[in-house]
């Protein structure tokens, strides 16, 4: 449904794409009724995003499930020594060069250019959506070309120990040619969302999961050493393992393609690389500027993080624990956010600043509704399930650090879902200065927790603060991103977002106690330890989850209809 009002539409772009030179000042409805399409159709609306967050959500869970299954399997492969923290640290270096040279400006500005061209007609978004995918085309491929070229020198700034420097600088010439694919990944999805088909992309990570897993099953079944190391590890396993994870991220980049094709989308090689990709760069010129800070300043935070966890033999450790952080934001928050971005870029670009503000309040309402009972199970069951699913995978030690990370870390769902809803806001604006401060906080505040634990603590303790510093810094982002949107757009209806997370908060407090009671009861009558754990997790999530529901029906929780409409319809 459009939110245009018929006699309000101000143009936001040139033919071109290209940005006014002077800000544009906030445009208000000439008249007042122009909002009454928006309130009279919000039951529409409401089951719209239903529908979509639906089909996204069940991508999300199938997703989290293969992702968490693949970790499984590496670490099991790998282990959580010398061999597998040069994996996982290498495999996070594509990620760090692709978000510090072309993520911010991709996954930011592609969207919200998009959704404007759009507007000028089907041919005009036709033209424009290709020249953009030539120009970022280009782009990766260079900015991929040289990283490669450059592997020995980042390895370098990470890894000490000589043969482990040596593996991972093979391993990083295999596996950042994803750079490539990730990008080609990112701005096919924006394509996909703004013709408003959301599942597809979603789908994308599970091939990725299914790729790495048959990998690691090769690589089992080769020949090699009783003990991997970095020295013994055999050239045929180290193949295996670098081109079978780049084929996961190309596989991803091939699915949405395949995807956008089925959408009606073709691709015209008459399209010409120069001068015509030039206008949406030129187009996203006035943002990249900040962005490219902003990615900067990150890959402050990802380089003393990652140098900290080679120093104290903790990267799988914190690797892993951030991926089960990540599984409850992956299923209830993610697939939501994506979602919203394209209806609050619409409203955005046609100054519905009601709109976007009623979409800010109605996003931190479902998170806070999701999240805050997730943040409690992580809490409370997580060492439990870490310990049931990766003893016997990896040494009792590291398993035992994973879960202390994971409940430790817990309490950072909420603000980091609600600054990636913040950040989305912004940048349906093309405000990438605001996202660019909050960031410069949420950095210095992680590293300077991580400097602090490192003068005073030693070994596990510093592991450990790997993932609450993280926590600690989305909390202080969130604070900051709250500020400074109340300051821009004044009033942001948060009183209803409080209230809401008064109500879950209490229904969050009593499923608490019925999962420690319920935990407590289980390991006083059982003793045998696996036994008592798949006890202790089968009737503290059972106890936590009715005690939840029960006394949020009778509290009155509104918000848990519009969630279990999205779960109902995946």
């Amino acid at each position: 449904m459009s939110l245009r009002p018929p006699d309000t539409e101000i143009p936001l772009v040139n033919d071109y794409g290209n940005f006014p030179t002077q800000p544009l000042p906030i445009q208000r409805p000439t008249r007042p009724e122009s909002f009454t399409g928006v309130r009279a159709h919000g039951r529409s609306e409401s089951a719209g995003v239903a529908r979509a967050g639906g089909l996204v959500a069940m991508a999300g869970i199938v997703s989290r499930a293969t992702g968490f299954v693949r970790t499984l399997v590496v670490a099991g492969v790998l282990g959580t020594a010398a061999v597998g923290d040069a994996y996982n640290g290498v495999n996070n270096l594509p990620n760090m060069v692709y978000e510090l040279l072309l993520g911010g400006v991709l996954a930011s500005a592609v969207l919200p250019l998009l959704t404007r061209a759009r507007r000028h007609g089907r041919r005009h978004s036709r033209e424009f959506t290709q020249r953009v995918l030539v120009a970022a085309g280009l782009a990766l491929v260079a900015v991929t070309v040289a990283t490669v070229l450059c592997a020995p020198v980042l390895v370098r700034v990470f890894v000490a120990a000589p043969d482990q420097r040596r593996l991972a600088t093979w391993l990083a010439y295999l596996l950042l040619p994803q750079i490539f694919f990730y990008g080609v990944t990112v701005v096919v999805s924006a394509v996909l969302n703004v013709r408003d088909s959301f599942a597809a992309a979603a789908w994308a990570p599970v091939v990725n999961n299914v790729i790495v897993g048959l990998t690691c099953g090769v690589f089992v079944a080769l020949p090699g050493p009783v003990t991997l190391t970095p020295a013994t590890m055999t050239t045929a396993q180290l193949l295996t393992l670098g081109i079978g994870t780049t084929a996961g991220i190309a596989g991803q980049a091939v699915w949405v393609l395949e995807a956008l094709r089925r959408t009606g989308f073709r691709w015209s090689w008459r399209v010409r690389p120069l001068p015509y990709t030039w206008r949406p760069v030129r187009a996203g010129m006035p943002i990249l500027a900040w962005l490219v800070v902003y990615a900067a300043i990150s890959q402050i935070g990802v380089s003393v993080t990652m140098r900290v966890a080679f120093d104290h033999g903790g990267v799988s450790i914190y690797t892993y624990a951030e991926l089960l952080f990540q599984v409850p934001y992956g299923i209830l928050a993610a697939s939501l956010l994506t979602v919203l971005m394209p209806r609050i870029s619409r409203a955005a670009a046609l100054g519905h600043h009601r709109a976007v503000i009623a979409d800010l309040s109605r996003g931190a309402r479902y998170l806070a509704t999701g999240l805050i009972p997730a943040a409690m199970a992580s809490s409370l069951l997580g060492p439990s399930f870490v310990a049931l699913v990766f003893t016997g995978r990896v040494d009792a030690e590291a398993t035992r650090l994973i879960g202390v990370a994971v409940a430790c870390s817990a309490f950072g769902l909420v603000p980091f879902a609600l600054v990636m809803l913040q950040m989305r806001i912004l940048y349906a604006y093309n405000d990438t200065r605001t996202p660019t401060l909050i960031n410069v906080v949420m950095v210095g505040t992680k590293v300077a927790a991580l400097a602090v634990t490192a003068w005073l603590c030693t070994g596990p303790a510093v592991i450990v603060m790997l993932s609450v510093s993280g926590s600690l810094a989305y909390t202080v982002g969130a604070v900051a991103g709250q500020l400074l949107l109340r300051r821009r757009f004044g009033l942001l209806g948060f009183t209803a977002v409080a209230a809401t997370v008064h109500r879950v908060a209490w229904a969050t407090a009593a499923a608490a106690a019925a999962t420690l009671g319920a935990i407590t009861l289980s390991h006083t009558v059982i003793h045998t330890p696996t036994l008592e754990r798949v006890a202790g997790l089968g009737a503290g999530a059972a106890a936590g989850l009715a005690i939840f529901l029960l006394t949020a029906r009778l509290i009155g929780i509104s918000e848990l209809r519009s969630i279990r409409a999205v779960l109902a319809r995946a």
